[in-house]
């Protein structure tokens, strides 16, 4: 397994940098196998999102795609996925934002009852309350 920067992913789904996109391009698409897959942690996964939405002001239809568009790339193997998927489809159906359904997911992943959370944005997100 070979582990993968926010900005390797960033750069294969953006295609945008005459350089490191064919680069980025060639890790995803011909160096990794499913045998010697890609790791995408939690962390780059969030940091995507943030990234695409942040420096890129794409909306969060876009941003999910992109999320699905890793979640299904069979040489990708992402961390904590399901919660992943949890917090894409809180995304795309405009609960909130995909950090906060990644906490909460995490959160009930490990057994939390509930997050408490002063974020208005976040209660939105089923497993949110106030303190």
């Amino acid at each position: 397994m070979i582990g993968l920067d926010t900005n390797i992913l960033v750069r294969y789904l953006t295609q945008d940098d005459p350089i490191q996109s064919p680069k980025a391009n060639e890790i995803i698409e011909r160096r990794l196998t499913e045998a010697n897959p890609g790791f995408v942690s939690i962390v780059a996964m969030a940091e995507i999102v943030w990234v695409l939405d942040r420096a890129y002001g794409l909306g969060a239809r876009e941003i999910a795609a992109a999320v699905e568009r890793i979640l299904q790339t069979e040489v990708l193997a992402v961390e904590n996925e399901q919660e992943v998927f949890t917090a894409l489809i809180a995304l795309r159906a405009g609960q909130g934002s995909f950090s906060d359904a990644l906490i909460a997911a995490l959160g009930a992943r490990m057994g939390c009852s509930l997050t408490l959370t002063f974020d208005q944005k976040a209660l939105r997100l089923p497993g949110f309350e106030l303190p």
